[in-house]
């Protein structure tokens, strides 16, 4: 009895404890700042010229509840919060339910959320499912209920929710997807755009029609269980297909949206930013797009990719003087797939390693005409292990080649050999120097590009290259504002010269020869098909496995890697590194102006000797080229190095 007694009283005290912990944030709400219902979530992406680009969670268009569809009005309420008008923000009996799950699953899996907290969650950047993340978003629905009406809830929700292919708020959704104003929407159309939100990116009229339509029907099932609609009503429902004004032409594949998300996660990173300010996403953010940059980029990738197909792409290009990110694509149709393969995706590099090791080469004692035979080989290795690479369709000179051809040609025997001559840990530590962060593993294989590294990590260290050897962090964010043009952050410049101009240089100039037709002889160099459509100088580098294709090249002005493959990882044939080239030539040529002819500046160190492309000869009739030297090494390294294979 005594036990019982104790219980009730412990209950009864936690009741009133909870009841006085309730109260206090109600009125700790009362009294806290009245929140502004239309700068709630307002986020303002500018390009480099500053011309407003994006404008998230806050339409430019903001209607009145009394201008949008009833229709679309009770689908929502009937589909998200059928007891929207009836709480105070929280759907208790859904919570206690959503705990036990979360609690059995040890983790935050479902959640019962009502329009007020969606909305309150649609003012953050992320959506981070974190116990904290869960408080802090029940104290500001709170401030929410506290200070407005339903009437203005509901409006201020649908007009900041997400309805996909960029698309914030009712009126535009409306306008893009049937053209015209909310209020004008028919009941089959409210349908479809009510259930859009739930992943409005995957489900909506343009991305799967069908999908849609399937969802608008089980949004008009809750409508019958709610009252909203009769059984007749529902049974007449899409009997034809709605026409949709938006529609999927390649025109419409959203590449930009992958520029923006990158945007906003390098956002979330940047401290100094007040938390209210990061949480409402009151803030203009200028970036570094270049808009004519990312138009090039994509008209290209459309020009040459088939839609149809499953192959998938990524593109960045990047600024060398500053490191900023001019454009970005990390797939190719956002409206498909958000997943951005730019920034999050890790592939095999491929020949893309090797500008890194000749670089090292350059640094310790070899030159760009020292020579080394490429034939088929079998390395043999510590412990008797051996090593058996192979050149693209098994072509060898059998004989020696230059440095500057085996750029040319992509020569795997002649990597290996450079690779393990130097020492496996020297191309490990020149390519961190550059700025790769990926783990490397010092192995025969690395000089091939075997490990998998991220695009933007490989970006940066083709930045140093591109730059003349000046290490920047790349980046998309160059400045930060209030509403009110207060900077809250600015970009401050940092870079490390890590490399020698001298051999930068040199590798510059030795990886123009992947289409200089002076290297044509038993095969030809891996960019030659592009030599007759360049108007001006690119170092440019290809690279593939049987998984990944990369075509990387720049000038001082621009740097540009394209990579195509399989999200599955599926085998590509190798006619897919002609569509990589297209991309990327086209690009390149589109965005830089027909007068941009600039190229790096010869050193004084460095002295040029025309030699036999292939062999570096000096005395040559066919395959002349110009090859570049540290002064004084331009006649101490011609002979052939020595090919002890063993490590």
């Amino acid at each position: 009895m005594k036990k019982l007694k104790l219980l009730f009283k412990l209950g009864l005290f936690s009741l009133l404890a909870g009841l006085i912990c309730v109260v206090g944030i109600y009125v700790y709400a009362y009294f806290s700042p009245r929140l502004e219902l239309k700068n709630m979530g307002k986020l303002f992406i500018y390009d480099n010229q500053e011309k407003l680009i994006y404008q998230g969670s806050g339409s430019s268009e903001w209607v009145s509840l009394n201008d949008i569809s009833q229709d679309l009005i009770n689908a929502v309420i009937s589909y998200e919060d059928k007891n929207f008008y009836n709480h105070q923000g929280f759907d208790y009996l859904g919570i206690v339910r959503a705990m036990i799950t979360n609690i059995q699953n040890r983790g935050i899996s479902q959640g019962a959320s009502t329009i007020s907290q969606q909305y309150i969650r649609n003012m953050y950047l992320t959506f981070a499912q974190t116990w904290d993340r869960k408080i802090e978003e029940a104290f500001l629905t709170v401030e929410l209920e506290v200070h407005y009406n339903k009437d203005e809830i509901l409006e201020g929700y649908l007009n900041t929710i997400n309805y996909g292919n960029g698309n914030y708020g009712i009126e535009e959704a409306s306008k893009y997807y049937f053209n015209k104003n909310s209020k004008d929407l028919t009941l089959e159309e409210a349908l479809l755009l009510a259930g859009t939100p739930k992943s409005p990116n995957k489900v909506n009229p343009v991305a799967d029609y069908q999908k849609c339509v399937k969802r608008a029907l089980a949004v008009a099932t809750t409508m019958v269980r709610n009252e909203y609609m009769s059984e007749e009503t529902f049974n007449s429902l899409f009997q034809n297909d709605v026409e949709v004004y938006a529609t999927t032409q390649k025109d419409n594949s959203q590449m930009i949206m992958y520029y923006q998300d990158a945007v906003l996660n390098e956002l979330n990173s940047l401290k100094g930013i007040p938390a209210s300010l990061m949480e409402s996403g009151a803030l203009k953010v200028y970036t570094t797009l270049d808009k004519d940059a990312q138009k090039s980029m994509e008209q290209a990738i459309i020009d040459n990719m088939d839609s149809d197909d499953d192959l998938q792409i990524a593109s960045v290009i990047v600024n060398p003087k500053t490191g900023g990110i001019l454009a970005l694509t990390g797939g190719y149709d956002y409206a498909v797939s958000q997943y951005n393969r730019a920034t999050n995706s890790s592939r095999q590099i491929g020949s893309t390693m090797k500008p890194f090791l000749y670089y090292s080469a350059l640094e310790n004692g070899m030159t760009s005409s020292t020579s080394f035979k490429s034939e088929e080989t079998t390395f043999v290795l510590s412990h008797n292990k051996t090593y058996s690479p192979s050149n693209f369709n098994s072509i060898y000179a059998n004989k020696n080649i230059t440095m500057a051809a085996a750029i040319a040609f992509s020569d795997n025997i002649y990597a290996v050999k450079t690779h393990l001559f130097l020492g496996e840990d020297k191309l490990v530590e020149t390519a961190h120097k550059m700025g790769i962060k990926t783990e490397l593993q010092p192995n025969p294989s690395l000089a091939l590009g075997t490990s998998e590294i991220n695009m933007l990590d490989l970006a940066t260290g083709y930045t140093t290259l591109a730059s003349g050897g000046e290490k920047k962090d790349l980046y998309f964010i160059e400045r930060v504002e209030d509403l009110n043009g207060n900077v809250l952050y600015e970009r401050k410049q940092k870079t490390d010269i890590v490399l020698n101009y001298n051999y930068t240089y040199i590798l510059n100039e030795m990886l123009r020869g992947t289409s200089n037709s002076a290297f044509s002889s038993y095969t030809t160099p891996t960019a030659l098909s592009l030599a007759s459509r360049m108007s001006r100088k690119y170092a440019i580098k290809t690279g593939s496995t049987d998984t990944d294709s990369w075509i990387i090249g720049y000038n001082p002005d621009a740097l540009m890697l394209v990579w195509t493959g399989k999200d599955n990882n599926e085998a590509i044939p190798n006619s897919i590194s002609k569509i990589n080239k297209e991309i990327w030539l086209q690009t390149m040529e589109s965005y830089l102006p027909t007068d941009n002819q600039s190229w790096y500046e010869t050193p004084q160190n460095v002295v040029s000797v025309i030699r036999n492309a292939i062999s570096g000869e000096t005395e040559t009739v066919n395959n002349a080229n110009v090859f570049y030297y540290i002064k004084g090494t331009e006649y101490s390294s011609i002979s052939v190095m020595n090919e002890d294979e063993k490590e």
